[in-house]
């Protein structure tokens, strides 16, 4: 190899690793990432009946931004939706738009319950830049175990009998006429 392809290949591999560096730790790389899970998502598919869980405990307590405590007890007999999720998530930047379109057509047929780590000063701001109102709570105590997820997003819907009809780890599209018919089905419509 002479110089002139020492150097030229070098400069490709450090315009590479920047390249690189700038996908995974930058906004942009934020945006290509959250692009690429909404091209990725699917409807969500409900448990079969057969593989259905009952929760095992409705005791759960949840704190708003305004700090008013919730228990999971107060939504005991109703369809409950409860998402995972943090401001700093790829997956779930990606699929709040989707979320926000179900909340806005089903926030009174059902309990949505979207439960955030992040501080309410970042997850306040972070609504308002994505211009989303969905109802974000922090969890004050540990989820009944049939909920706990060590990754993100993690999803639940849970019918008015307690069973978890849906449980979904990863991006989806929840805005689909696929799952709409579905949570139709345990709505009663």
């Amino acid at each position: 190899m002479n110089l002139r392809n020492i150097k030229k290949s070098t400069v490709h591999n450090i315009i590479f690793f920047v390249f690189i560096g700038l996908l995974l730790f930058s906004p942009m790389g934020t945006f290509v990432k959250v692009q690429l899970n909404r091209l990725i998502a699917f409807s969500p598919k409900t448990i079969a009946v057969t593989d259905q869980k009952k929760l095992s405990s409705y005791h759960w307590q949840l704190m708003d931004a305004s700090g008013k405590t919730v228990s999971l007890n107060d939504y005991k007999g109703k369809i409950i939706f409860i998402n995972f999720w943090a401001t700093w998530c790829p997956p779930c930047i990606a699929e709040m738009p989707s979320m926000q379109k179900l909340y806005d057509d089903y926030q009174n047929k059902m309990v949505f319950l979207f439960v955030t780590n992040d501080d309410f000063t970042k997850t306040n701001a972070f609504l308002a830049k994505q211009n989303l109102n969905l109802p974000i709570y922090q969890a004050a105590a540990n989820p009944p175990v049939e909920l706990e997820s060590s990754t993100i997003p993690a999803t639940y819907v849970i019918d008015a009998h307690g069973n978890i009809v849906l449980a979904k780890i990863g991006t989806a599209d929840w805005n689909s006429d696929s799952f709409r018919k579905e949570l139709d089905v345990y709505i009663g419509e």
